[in-house]
């Protein structure tokens, strides 16, 4: 069965990787809301609306403008993508999926889409476009031997990890079959126990962390906004919750194969 299936790894970019990258989630962030603001307005002060084309036509005059030359340092393709983005956000909003497109801020995850004619995949490296050095993935499994690479989106976390996300088309092909099964009970002091008598353990991350991040809450809401001590302190509580989330979701995921 031909699927489409996402794999998620961390990499570690050079300075000057980190740089560029900087630049283009800061330009597609740019584009993202002034295009926002341009549908926005066009409905709002003559009821006309504006879909993906004539958002590609005004990145173009965005250029060509003495103030936004910055926007041709980073790939149009990518650009181009944060069109598409907020044009799959009206469409969603207009379907009753989602509420109305907001605007990006800097502070939150940031992420960019990448076409397939915006980076090179050669010998198990992938070279973004405007970049001349391969990105460092860790592979933590293989991509499959049939895949097909669609996109890819390179994300940064608030505390400053960096990640990729490649889309693939693939031939996923069933598991075989077996007689082997095992009872599992979730408990509280115990967060699994299987009818072989196999205990695991429950990490309990936020109990082991909260004194900590409580304290740093705390530091947090006393700080001046936009204070670079509040930034600082802002990214220390980014950077515990990234250590927690990741076993919490693990503990929740469990359960809910133990409940299906």
């Amino acid at each position: 069965m031909i699927v489409q299936k996402a794999f998620y790894y961390r990499f570690f970019p050079t300075d000057a990787q980190a740089a560029q990258l900087g630049r283009t989630f800061g330009c597609a962030r740019f584009v993202y809301n002034q295009a926002l603001e341009f549908r926005s307005q066009a409905w709002q002060q003559e009821k006309k609306s504006v879909g993906y084309h004539e958002t590609a036509l005004k990145l173009t005059q965005w250029k060509k403008e003495p103030e936004k030359t910055f926007l041709s340092e980073v790939s149009s393709v990518v650009l181009q993508q944060s069109l598409l983005n907020l044009d799959t956000a009206f469409t969603n909003f207009f379907e009753k999926r989602a509420k109305y497109p907001k605007f990006k801020s800097r502070r939150h995850r940031q992420s960019v889409r990448y076409a397939t004619n915006a980076f090179t995949f050669r010998g198990g490296s992938i070279t973004l476009a405007k970049q001349s050095e391969a990105l460092d993935i860790v592979w933590s499994r293989p991509l499959p031997d049939d895949a097909k690479i669609i996109n890819l989106t390179i994300s940064r976390d608030t505390s400053e990890r960096y990640f990729v996300s490649i889309l693939v088309e693939t031939d996923l092909k069933p598991l075989e079959k077996t007689k082997a099964e095992v009872g599992i009970d979730v408990g509280v002091k115990t967060l699994a126990t299987t009818s072989e008598g196999e205990k695991i353990e429950n990490p309990r991350p936020l109990v082991k962390h909260e004194k900590r991040l409580r304290i740093l809450q705390r530091r947090l809401s006393r700080k001046v906004k936009d204070s670079n001590n509040r930034k600082k302190t802002r990214f220390r509580v980014a950077s515990l919750h990234a250590r927690i989330i990741p076993a919490f979701l693990g503990e929740r995921q469990l359960w809910k194969v133990c409940h299906t």
